[in-house]
């Protein structure tokens, strides 16, 4: 069958594209989500502990340093390690808290910061400063409204820094709880998770989330910290990784007791808007980066309407079969990855999840457009 024939023909036409696009998604679950799929950590011949410095930045934070700190503080770890709490001009009880927890911890540094950053939205300058003040080379980053998910987070995320390198990316979960809303803002952290963990595995790291990420001060230092994008409120996290990362200094830790949790948005309100916040870096990345990340939301978001349009007005059978294809390999691959990222319970769902990506994407691509809010908190 020629090309001509499909060029005239609108039903073969149609399925020619569709065949294109899944392709396309054939190629990023195979390539990139099937490593991350299949990844094992290498057993450790010689076991070396690192002293790390954890960083925690806040802005009236009060509800959430009671909450949440303690699990930063009762680490089990064998080497020399501190907790820092950036207070960042918090107008609640902050302060009073903090000072409170250092009675009882010795490992807990607190720095008080009472003037704002001119020029410097965001958590950029505050973040900056606890990495200046932090005693060692290793610092591991995560936020007032995270918790670790055991008593060894500490320990796992350290072990990611073989020789060579310099950046360990981790996985920051939700908390689970009931609700429909709950479930699509989990499938959507995993989501991401599942690209830039599995980006990161193919060597072209382009992000980090900070709930949960580390770093040695040298990389920090050698790209002169986040001067490169401080006029950008957001990115503390993502846009250093993207500018820092090289195919040979990223590792990537996905042992469960390694994984921040968070409290998931609880209304759509309030989702929508952190999930316009975060977009508004994503135009800052690396040509190659947006291209990869453009192309795959791309074919995504074309694939539904496009096998919808083949059932009905090319041949349902052959269509069909090429969606059956993309469905098994998806299937195996997201049922392996919400396992590792337990996030068992996501699987059942993840027809619904694809399918609510088309409109996901369709709702949130203006943010992209948008001017990122000037405030972190």
């Amino acid at each position: 069958m020629k090309l001509t024939d499909f060029l005239s023909d609108p039903g073969k036409l149609i399925f020619l594209v569709f065949c294109i696009i899944t392709f396309i998604q054939l190629f990023y679950y195979l390539f990139f989500f099937l490593r991350l799929a299949l990844f094992k950590t290498k057993p450790k011949n010689i076991s070396q502990t690192h002293p790390v410095s954890v960083i925690i930045c806040s802005r009236d934070e009060a509800a959430n340093l009671v909450k949440n700190l303690p699990g930063a503080l009762v680490q089990k770890y064998k080497t020399t390690h501190e907790v820092i709490v950036v207070d960042d001009n918090s107008l609640d009880e902050s302060k009073y808290i903090i000072e409170e927890f250092q009675r009882k911890f010795r490992q807990l540094q607190f720095v008080e910061l009472k003037q704002e950053a001119r020029f410097i939205p965001g958590k950029k300058y505050p973040l900056s400063v606890g990495i200046k003040t932090a005693k060692y080379e290793i610092v591991l980053l995560t936020d007032a409204d995270c918790v670790p998910a055991s008593e060894f987070w500490i320990e796992k995320m350290q072990e990611g820094f073989t020789e060579g390198i310099e950046i360990v990316l981790g996985y920051g979960a939700m908390h689970k709880s009931k609700g429909l809303l709950n479930k699509l803002v989990r499938w959507e952290t995993f989501h991401t998770a599942l690209q830039y963990l599995s980006y990161a595995k193919s060597g072209i790291a382009y992000m980090g989330v900070g709930r949960n990420l580390s770093y040695k001060k040298s990389v920090f230092f050698r790209h002169k910290g986040f001067s490169a994008h401080n006029h950008v409120p957001g990115g503390d996290d993502d846009l250093f990784i993207n500018k820092a990362s090289t195919k040979k200094n990223t590792a990537i830790v996905v042992d469960k007791d390694a994984f921040t949790l968070s409290a998931a948005p609880k209304t759509w309100k309030q989702w929508i808007r952190q999930k316009k916040r975060h977009y508004t870096t994503s135009k800052y990345y690396k040509a190659g980066h947006k291209f990869l990340l453009g192309l795959y939301a791309f074919s995504l978001f074309l694939f539904y309407p496009l096998f919808i349009a083949a059932l009905f007005i090319f041949d349902w059978k052959l269509a069909l079969i090429v969606f059956a294809i993309r469905f098994l390999v998806q299937a195996f691959i997201i049922f392996k990855t919400t396992q590792k990222l337990d996030e068992k319970d996501l699987f059942p769902w993840f027809f619904f999840f694809d399918v609510w990506m088309f409109f996901y994407y369709l709702f949130f691509a203006t943010s992209i457009f948008k001017k990122p809010a000037k405030k972190w908190k």
